[in-house]
């Protein structure tokens, strides 16, 4: 039986959500992010809407490049509650079409579609009734694209975005993918496109056609990963309980800073974040990140894994304050993020070995801090309240 993979992307998913919400902001240039303080911000574009980007504005873009190319727009801090909240439901409609989904993302996922064409018909339509329940029943754009493995409807959902539905028939791999730059490839960054470039490889096609053997010598088993990638030759099956590797939250200083307690205070914020994501998602973690880049552009990373599941503020915040404290130097910070991995879907929650007191109780704190927090917009925290507007320059 022939395999039918779907590749579910939301277009302009943080933007989509907020125009939704706000009838005052549809057909207008929204930019998810930082704020651009007059083209004096220091962070980064998160999303923007398709009216955005007519202006050249992009996701990771700094926010003060933003400005200058669209002053006009509208900025907005990123609700990720409320952007969490979406996801999910969004994910049980696509339940519908198939019990063997792998989120990969907040706004995308694969379905295994194999044999349901008694219930769904063919691919075009089956396409487009994923498209149009997602539309009717969350007011959301999504672009699709369905071929015969996952990294070949990847890119066949971007191809005709925002609401487009691409399809490449199976047995067709190669062809459809041949005339597409190497940067349409999963998992091509810029360094591996700049490697096949100096190659002289620029399309697909190109790519496919180079002897593996060559590619082998430059990139190790990338190549060959590449190669097959070229070909339409992707194997891999859905991971059905994978959901999100990993949930994440960074913040830039407007002024880079050694001050402990504006530290101290962002780190708060970005564990309450991240935690209130896991919350939202009845999801918990067993490792915790912490990302560190200093005012000469330098990033240093950590993390460390529990021997027990977490989903409370206050463990992430102390791990992470473990690992910031065993950081040296005295270089002025640019830019913490805080993460999480290790997730899983409903697991038990066991007493910290970090921490000899019983969760619950903080557990009762965030929860009602998130529901404050989702009532009045602002992110609350047992130190204070930041609200959205301020906490990318605490």
């Amino acid at each position: 039986m022939e395999r039918r993979i779907v590749h579910v992307d939301m277009d302009a998913f943080f933007a989509a959500v907020e125009q939704r919400d706000d009838s005052a902001l549809k057909g207008r240039p929204v930019i998810i992010g930082a704020s651009p303080e007059k083209g004096q911000g220091r962070g980064v574009v998160s999303t923007c809407s398709y009216e955005a980007r007519k202006y050249g504005v992009h996701s990771a873009m700094p926010v003060s490049r933003a400005w200058r190319l669209c002053p006009q727009g509208v900025y907005l801090h990123p609700d990720i509650r409320k952007y969490a909240q979406e996801s999910k439901k969004i994910m049980s409609l696509l339940e519908t079409f198939s019990p063997v989904i792998e989120q990969i993302s907040i706004d995308e996922a694969f379905l295994d579609c194999t044999g349901t064409e008694a219930l769904f018909g063919g691919s075009c339509d089956l396409g487009k009734a994923i498209k149009q329940k997602i539309y009717k029943e969350r007011g959301l754009s999504a672009s699709v694209g369905i071929a015969s493995n996952k990294s070949v409807a990847k890119i066949a959902s971007d191809l005709q975005k925002p609401g487009g539905l691409v399809i490449c028939p199976s047995g067709e791999e190669a062809v459809f993918l041949a005339p597409l730059s190497v940067k349409r490839l999963w998992g091509a960054g810029p360094k591996t496109v700049a490697a096949l470039r100096r190659l002289g490889i620029e399309t697909i096609g190109e790519l496919a056609a180079f002897p593996e053997e060559t590619l082998s010598r430059h990139f190790g088993r990338w190549g060959e990963h590449l190669h097959r990638m070229a070909l339409g030759i992707d194997p891999r099956s859905l991971e059905k309980e994978r959901g999100q590797k990993s949930i994440s939250e960074e913040r830039t200083f407007r002024r880079d800073t050694r001050d402990k307690g504006r530290i101290e205070q962002l780190f708060l914020a970005l564990s309450q974040n991240v935690t209130a994501q896991l919350r939202v998602a009845g999801q918990k973690a067993r490792t915790a990140h912490l990302k560190v880049r200093y005012s000469d552009f330098s990033t240093l990373t950590r993390s460390r894994t529990l021997s027990c599941y977490f989903d409370d503020t206050e463990t992430l915040h102390q791990v992470v304050k473990a690992l910031f404290e065993g950081l040296k130097g005295e270089k002025r910070i640019r830019l913490i993020g805080v993460g999480v991995t290790n997730i899983e879907e409903g697991a038990v929650l066991l007493q910290p070995s970090l921490f000899d007191e019983d969760p619950t109780p903080k557990r009762k704190v965030d929860t009602i801090m998130d529901e404050v927090s989702r009532k009045h917009g602002k992110v609350i925290t047992r130190g204070g309240l930041i609200t959205r507007k301020e906490d990318d320059g605490v």
